[in-house]
């Protein structure tokens, strides 16, 4: 396993690290408990969850996820082993203390007092903003529309608000998630002219499906210190191609969840067929290329990967063994040229 450096932080994290969104959903807490060993005897020491998991979010199984991590840590110990990252969600969900989902001092504390209880820790390695307070695209939403009238917690509160905890030593360091390059740059301007936290890291969707993070944040993660963290990797399991043929899989994601079907237009799984065959022209398994793919990149820190059993998860890892040869990155460019981010 390699490590890399979190922004301008002490920490060195495993370049994969275990996203657990299925935990609570489509993976039982014996399931979770498993992955957990198995991820931990790899060398992956980076845990990425969320006060709203698992997906899809339904309040009869909010926190769940957070919960199994607490459990495994509970009886596993070894906390010090683990760099532990979770999120405070923004505005969307009524059944989250009472839909009054914001970023301001009375939210934030009650978001990470939740989480720590559920995580059985004290602490936080990675606190990050789940996604903007602000109107603006996240989620892939394209059509940019200004809302001059808007209102949100102020950054410079925000980010007050963060210092206090990690000087009560409930988090050790903040991050981003499905930021924009605006908001991220306003971020780090604050911080730098006020003394407050500095952003280690952003959480954007990165995969050979979407490369939008490559226009405007990419450059910003190199000049600023402030890395991916890469989800959807396999832009959820469309890059196995495993979706490819009809029927779809019984038990796979897009299947049994409509929200997941981001990435299967007409576009995406044209795409998506030229990236399969590239990798079986190289003997390569698609999923396997795909995140190596994304891990090889010099903006990334590190490649969020999830699975819903232990046989996805042992290739997953497996793709850290894998060297891109030019031949494969030539041919994966060749395509990006007919099929540019096919789905932002």
């Amino acid at each position: 396993m390699e490590y890399r450096r979190l922004g301008r932080t002490d920490l060195n994290v495993s370049s994969l690290c275990l996203g657990t969104m299925t935990f609570g959903e489509q993976n039982s807490e014996a399931d979770a408990h498993a992955q957990l060993d198995y991820a931990l005897a790899a060398g992956i020491n980076f845990i990425d969850t969320a006060e709203m998991y698992p997906v899809p979010p339904k309040a009869e199984t909010q926190g769940l996820t957070e919960q199994y991590i607490g459990s495994w840590l509970k009886a596993r110990g070894g906390r010090d082993k683990i760099v532990l990252a979770t999120k405070v969600a923004g505005p969307s969900f009524d059944y989250i203390r009472d839909g009054n989902l914001r970023f301001d001092r009375r939210n934030t504390e009650a978001a990470l007092n939740a989480s720590l209880k559920r995580l059985n820790t004290d602490y936080i390695d990675l606190y990050q903003l789940h996604w903007p307070e602000r109107k603006t695209n996240y989620f892939g939403q394209l059509g940019y529309i200004h809302h001059p009238d808007d209102r949100w917690t102020d950054f410079a509160e925000t980010l007050s608000v963060l210092d206090e905890q990690i000087k009560a030593g409930k988090i050790r360091h903040v991050g981003l998630s499905n930021e924009t390059p605006w908001g991220t740059m306003k971020f780090l301007q604050l911080a730098e002219q006020e003394g407050l936290p500095r952003m280690a890291s952003i959480q954007n969707p990165y995969s050979l499906l979407n490369r939008s993070f490559e226009v405007g944040l990419a450059e910003i993660s190199h000049r600023e210190d402030i890395g991916l963290l890469a989800y959807s990797p396999l832009g959820f399991g469309v890059l196995s191609g495993k979706y490819l043929q009809h029927p779809w899989p019984a038990d796979g994601r897009i299947t049994l969840y409509e929200r997941f079907r981001r990435y299967t237009s007409e576009q995406a799984a044209a795409a998506t067929q030229a990236y399969v065959e590239l990798a079986r022209d190289h003997d390569l398994t698609p999923a396997q290329m795909a995140l190596a793919f994304v891990t090889c990149r010099s903006f990334v820190t590190s490649n969020i990967i999830g699975a819903t059993n232990m046989a996805q998860l042992k290739q997953n890892i497996d793709s850290i063994d894998i060297s891109l040869s030019p031949q494969v990155l030539e041919g994966i460019e060749a395509i990006h040229q007919r099929y540019t981010i096919p789905c932002p």
